[in-house]
């Protein structure tokens, strides 16, 4: 038997459930992928668009969070495409592809069941937009779904992001997460984090979009200052949520 992963001290004082299981009510990334889950089953082909290292996989995490994440093995196959090499290292991939900014998804006309593009949307330039969705509809099966979760552009996350110059990126997340990889940190454009932005990105099919809960993991692991910041959370606007999750179902 593994080890029981505990939560650590902060999250347990601030979120007592967390004793029980190790993850929290607010653990927006377990109810984005419960609904991927929903979507999928043994004979689905998923694409893992932009997966990159698949760092979550090394990180000591409560078991059910990275068990309904971890879909390789679970359906038919999980592809990963990535702009860096480091994606043919990732474990949670049955294959994995490098493609560049501009270029094609090297796959088939309605190929994939599912499309998940996970913290991925924040990092497309504004001339790309047109591109990504297209690409991903092509290759998406009729009714099929692409979902991607991404940080919503007014939230407090996309507004510190976009007040930091990405120059900075790395020095500022050293400070305020400091367990956060430099592999892991990217240059981030939000050209695809609004309602109306992704409304137009993929006009003409089915958008289902709405805010996640989350932690405010932003902010360090100071329980005094992620205390407050949770309090105010409580009180912030739907649309001015941190986070989104995106379901855009292909209209054949």
């Amino acid at each position: 038997m593994t080890e029981e992963y505990v939560a650590d001290q902060t999250t347990v004082a601030l979120y007592p459930e967390a004793a029980v299981g190790g993850y929290t009510s607010q653990d927006g990334g377990l109810e984005f992928y419960l609904r991927v889950n929903a979507l999928v089953d043994e004979n689905s082909h998923v694409l893992d668009f932009g997966a990159g290292r698949g760092w979550w996989a090394f990180e000591p995490w409560a078991a059910l969070p990275k068990k309904v994440r971890w879909l390789r093995g679970r359906v038919a196959r999980v592809v990963g495409t990535d702009v860096d090499p480091v994606v043919a290292e990732n474990p949670t991939v049955d294959e994995a592809h490098v493609v560049g900014l501009r270029e094609d998804l090297p796959f088939a006309e309605n190929e994939f069941d599912v499309v998940i593009a996970d913290y991925v949307l924040e990092h497309v330039d504004p001339a790309d937009v047109a591109h990504v969705s297209g690409e991903v509809m092509r290759v998406l099966k009729p009714g099929g779904w692409f979902a991607a979760r991404t940080p919503n552009k007014w939230g407090y996350i996309g507004i510190v992001a976009r007040l930091v110059p990405n120059r900075l990126h790395v020095a500022v997340l050293k400070v305020v997460q400091p367990g956060r990889k430099v592999e892991d940190v990217f240059p981030t454009r939000y050209a695809m984090n609004t309602p109306s932005a992704v409304r137009e990105a993929f006009a003409g099919h089915q958008v289902v979009m709405y805010p996640l809960p989350g932690e405010p993991a932003y902010f360090g692991r100071n329980r005094y200052v992620l205390g407050f910041v949770r309090i105010v959370m409580k009180f912030v606007p739907r649309g001015l949520q941190p986070t989104y999750a995106i379901f855009v179902r292909k209209r054949g």
